[in-house]
């Protein structure tokens, strides 16, 4: 075949990603007689890895540095700790930019961040196992933030083309919002201020129109009065008989109620003692659950003693950059055989990139987030766990695809004098208006539930997310209407 041909299938059909990866162990046809199993069991278990490398090794060296840069909680949390737990989405849109130049890595970010936003409220939610207030403020900036950012997304992913200059400015937005979380305090000072001043004038407009309507009333009030000191003696000693049994009942019940709260009490001392991980240690007396936890991932741990050193051990606590290298290199590389394993499903399967990211890729990568909410929930800092999700996100959008986009454009563009990258999916924008209906639709339920976090919410962001699932999938697989070209067979290639 001529290079005039081949460019003149290209045209009609998306070449296939797998190619842009090394040979596989397995035919085509071993895949589909069962050996996309395999592939299957590899990427969970590379998903697990991910998460203790992040959580274990790569957010307590983010933590050093912060403190040895003596940086701020809110410019920590917006740079190294959001970097921290992203880093799994950096590392797959820059193999999806730089390597498949296809749309896995897109797909994964926008894919998460549903997952983030509604996924991980649905954790909490139903995981804590109580209710748990929220604070307005830091709920209402980040999704104002976010709300903004996935609006510029979809305003750049409108023509299909990201240009030099939009890719930089997704990474100038990340600078504006360093400084915005950097003033912060003064920000929450002047909208809290501002909130009370608006409410303290509703109130005394409410007080003025009950002032009216108690002036009208007073009569009714007089006549009604006039009425109980009618009321005869026998049913006065009737009311402090029943009086006296209803105390004396109240007070059995208050008794009963002590001792079921002094036994929960101790029930929950009993269970703070929380199990730590030790790689040479058999969890004798612990769930079947933590035991099988311990055998599946003891070669992860095993690896990773040796290959990175643990910088919250006393003699590793000054180790902490190598362990932020070490981190980065694990990280990538666990990331680039994820996006292969995934790719190789997706080929086998017949299901494009842009669907594999936003659903098996994008729950993947952010497993880390989903437990460290769950975890912070339980304490009772709801509004910390749901804030770092919907955070995360914003630096998913700003700098995990805009600075991968920024080189590629700039640097290595993909035609001559073209300084653009490609976006392959135009569902991909559908997909992006549907996370910004998802936010709204998260916002309105915790404000119509007067922002607190429980089962019932968890349950609705659950039924959400399905819903934006099915959604984003059958609009990538052209059900409504096209928005991806077909995937070339290796035989119209190699003919």
């Amino acid at each position: 075949m001529n290079t005039s041909d081949r460019d003149a299938i290209l045209r009609n059909c998306t070449p296939p990603a797998i190619d842009d990866f090394p040979a596989g162990l397995f035919t085509e046809l071993q895949r589909q007689h069962g050996a996309i199993v395999l592939h299957a069991l590899i990427s969970i278990y590379l998903f697990i890895a991910l998460a203790v490398v992040c959580d274990k090794f790569f957010v307590p060296a983010v933590g050093r540095i912060c403190h040895a840069l003596n940086m701020t909680n809110d410019v920590a949390g917006a740079t190294f700790m959001a970097a921290a737990t992203s880093a799994p989405e950096l590392f797959v849109n820059v193999i999806g930019t730089f390597i498949t130049e296809g749309d896995i890595g897109v797909g994964t970010i926008v894919g998460s961040a549903v997952f983030n936003i509604l996924a991980v409220a649905a954790c909490c939610g139903i995981g804590a196992g109580m209710v748990v207030p929220l604070d307005w403020w830091p709920l209402t900036r980040d999704c104002l933030a976010y709300g903004i950012t996935v609006s510029i997304l979809i305003c750049i992913m409108h023509d299909e083309y990201v240009q030099w200059y939009e890719a930089f400015l997704l990474v100038l937005l990340y600078g504006v919002y360093i400084c915005i979380m950097y003033y912060d305090k003064s920000i929450q000072h002047f909208a809290r201020g501002s909130w009370q001043f608006m409410s303290n004038l509703l109130h005394k407009k409410d007080e003025k129109q009950d002032g009216l309507e108690n002036d009208v009333s007073e009569k009714n009030i007089e006549i009604e009065s006039s009425q109980i000191e009618k009321t005869s003696l026998a049913e006065i000693e009737k009311t402090k008989n029943n009086d006296v049994e209803t105390r004396t009942i109240d007070m059995d019940i208050v008794c009963s109620e002590d001792n079921v709260n002094q036994s929960n009490t101790d029930e929950t001392k009993d269970g703070v003692d929380e199990y730590e991980h030790s790689l040479w240690k058999w969890p004798t007396g612990r769930s079947c659950l933590t035991k099988t936890t311990w055998i599946v991932t003891w070669p992860i741990h095993l690896v990773f003693l040796f290959t990175i050193p643990d910088c919250e051990k006393p003699r590793f606590k000054n180790w902490f950059p190598l362990t932020f290298m070490m981190c980065i290199v694990w990280i990538g590389s666990l990331s680039y055989i994820v996006a292969w394993m995934i790719t190789i499903i997706g080929d086998t399967l017949m299901i494009p990139d842009s669907v594999m990211g936003i659903t098996f890729l994008a729950a993947g990568t952010s497993v880390p987030e989903a437990v460290s909410s769950v975890i912070v929930a339980k304490q009772g800092h709801g509004s910390m766990g749901i804030s770092n999700s919907i955070g995360s996100n914003t630096f998913d959008i700003l700098l995990c695809l805009g600075l991968p986009w920024l080189i590629k454009a700039s640097l290595t563009p993909a035609e001559p004098g073209h300084y653009w990258v490609k976006i392959n999916s135009m569902g991909l924008e559908y997909s992006a208006i549907s996370l910004l209906s998802t936010l709204l639709l998260l916002y309105l339920t915790f404000w119509f539930n007067k922002f607190k976090l429980d089962a019932a919410v968890g349950r609705a962001c659950l039924g959400m997310y399905a819903m934006f699932l099915v959604l984003a999938t059958l609009i990538e697989l052209n059900v409504f209407f096209p928005v991806n070209m077909r995937t070339c067979k290796r035989t119209e290639l190699k003919s």
